[in-house]
């Protein structure tokens, strides 16, 4: 993964906003809460909420991406074992997990979402501070503490920055994972309505989980030719 081009961020996009439904269950009670608030306008308060939530994923996909540069560096390690084409098996085996969750198969990811639980008990504390939501300057931190909310779909795609092997190109990956999620979040107006709609239709979902499962399966044959090379 040393560069990234629109049609390589294209399946986490893709993910984010067919996973949106997914995204709407465990968020349902936060979204609640902002349509709840005063003070602001509830379209200010989404908004501000979801540019914290998709902040948290851009920061934790540049931190994925820097850690796998420092793995997958140069010298010693990287001629001992070639630990970034393993990352990027691992990120190719998890967009097949994305594939396979677009595709009503959502078991490969359901371990990953479990493992959060222990980060995420230590976070969600620190959201009730901001409970009841009246203000952006309210919405905008308990979107970035709900973004640390244990999902199989983001986990997979922080898999994908850690192999991405930048900080930029990681912070990219998960831009494009939250803004694909986006759409169906706010739910605002017409369009996202229709958008939404769209979504769910199951022949839509099973188009967009053929095409990642199949992105993920290139990678990983690519990078199972890597490793035999090596």
């Amino acid at each position: 993964m040393d560069s990234l081009t629109p049609a390589s961020l294209l399946p986490f996009l893709i993910v984010g906003f067919l996973g949106g439904p997914h995204c709407v269950g465990m968020c349902g009670g936060i979204v609640a809460a902002l349509t709840a608030g005063g003070g602001s306008s509830r379209r200010g308060l989404h908004l501000a909420y979801n540019l914290g939530r998709i902040a948290a994923y851009g920061l934790a996909g540049a931190a994925m991406g820097a850690l796998g540069g420092l793995l997958g560096g140069h010298g010693a390690l990287a001629a001992q074992w070639p630990l970034r084409t393993v990352l990027y098996l691992l990120a190719s085996l998890l967009l097949v997990g994305m594939g396979l969750y677009l595709l009503g198969l959502p078991q490969l990811l359901l371990p990953l979402e479990r493992g959060g639980q222990f980060l995420w008990r230590r976070i969600q504390p620190l959201t009730r501070r901001f409970v009841p939501v009246r203000s952006a300057a309210q919405a905008l931190p308990l979107g970035f503490l709900w973004g640390f909310l244990p999902c199989g779909l983001v986990y997979s795609a922080l898999a994908s920055a850690l192999a991405a092997g930048s900080a930029a190109r990681g912070g990219a990956i998960l831009l494009a994972f939250g803004l694909g999620t986006l759409p169906n979040l706010l739910a605002m107006g017409l369009l996202a309505v229709r958008l939404k709609d769209w979504a769910r239709r199951p022949a839509v979902r099973r188009l967009a989980g053929v095409l990642v499962l199949g992105y993920g399966a290139w990678g990983l044959f690519a990078g199972l030719r890597l490793l035999v090379a090596n």
